[in-house]
């Protein structure tokens, strides 16, 4: 891939390149807040990046996660529509940028023409100067909440948004993304509040005609009895020395657990199956939890499965299962 390229590793670059010389321990206090923010109670009638220094602190701390998390929610949406290419993407709550250079990578040899809207003026200001020349976006602020209307486009992104509105204003938000677009993907922390407001999201896509592309087998009901677990993911996310500074520690990854939908209205061939839990290996055997159309399941993988056994031994938390049934 081309070095100019949007990818994990040019964006990376350029967050180097634009917060190289920001004081570390003020990046680290607006960390702080931000974690406050992201872990408690936010206002919904403010933006949660105020001014330059939030926003420096935002992308040092959150993009690379969420570019990740986005990134693993698009490949389930292409496994389940191969074919499929948006010509347009709108970036809703889209701050600094994290989930249009997703997507421009998801779709590298022809990445759509992305609007990215936000209220925050310093998010929209610092993601168009990270951008530079690598993404083909228009950086645009909008009041993100019930009152916002989109143009018609292909793909519409909302991710890690949802937490900062109303419930009323989330159920506008979805079902104006339902009737805008042709696919729509929400991404929210994977946390059981997180699945909370996907599966709100999912039923309000479902009711407006769309099908689940991903991460469930079938457009159904979930499975899960209402407080007795949640559906959420990982992503592993690489951690350049700027983030391992801003963050602290010093492992050169971190795993950003998460939840999604996606949902089309076009016709898709989601996965058979599953895998809802990291894949527990033990001597001779693979255990796999699965959620498939009839609910979820176990499927134990011995090596008298032959090439089947190690597949299941290389495959991973969110996946789809059995492999033949990918549709990539």
């Amino acid at each position: 891939m081309n070095a100019s390229a949007p990818s994990a590793d040019s964006l990376r670059a350029a967050l180097a390149g634009l917060l190289g010389g920001l004081p570390p321990h003020r990046t680290a206090q607006a960390v702080d807040r931000l974690i406050a923010n992201y872990r408690g109670t936010t206002p919904t009638d403010a933006p949660v990046l105020r001014d330059r220094s939030d926003v420096a602190a935002y992308a040092a701390y959150r993009m690379p996660a969420t570019f990740e998390a986005v990134r693993g929610a698009l490949d389930a949406l292409r496994d389940a529509a191969p074919d499929w290419e948006p010509r347009t993407h709108t970036d809703v709550g889209g701050g600094t940028g994290a989930a249009s250079w997703a997507v421009a990578e998801a779709w590298g040899d022809a990445p759509p023409r992305t609007t990215v809207l936000d209220w925050a003026e310093p998010a929209l200001a610092l993601g168009r100067e990270l951008a530079g020349g690598v993404l083909d976006a228009e950086w645009r602020r909008e009041r993100i909440g019930g009152a916002l209307r989109l143009a018609d486009t292909d793909l519409v992104t909302v991710s890690y948004v949802l937490k900062e509105l109303t419930e009323a204003d989330r159920a506008s938000l979805v079902t104006e993304a339902a009737r805008a677009a042709r696919a729509v993907v929400v991404v929210e922390p994977g946390t059981p509040d997180g699945y909370e407001r996907i599966i709100a999201a999912r039923t309000l896509l479902v009711d407006a005609g769309f099908a689940v592309a991903a991460p469930c087998p079938h457009s159904g009901a979930c499975p899960i009895v209402p407080g007795t677990d949640w559906c959420h993911f990982s992503a592993r996310v690489s951690r350049s020395s700027l983030h391992r500074q801003v963050k602290g520690g010093s492992l050169p990854y971190e795993d950003e657990k998460y939840a999604y939908v996606a949902a089309t209205r076009f016709p898709v061939t989601p996965a058979a199956a599953r895998i809802v839990r990291r894949p527990q290996i033990r001597k001779g055997l693979v255990q796999l939890e699965l959620c498939d159309p009839g609910g979820l399941s176990r499927d134990t993988v011995t090596k008298r499965h032959g090439p089947l056994y190690k597949q299941a031994r290389d495959a991973e938390w969110g996946d789809p299962w059995p492999p033949e049934a990918d549709g990539s």
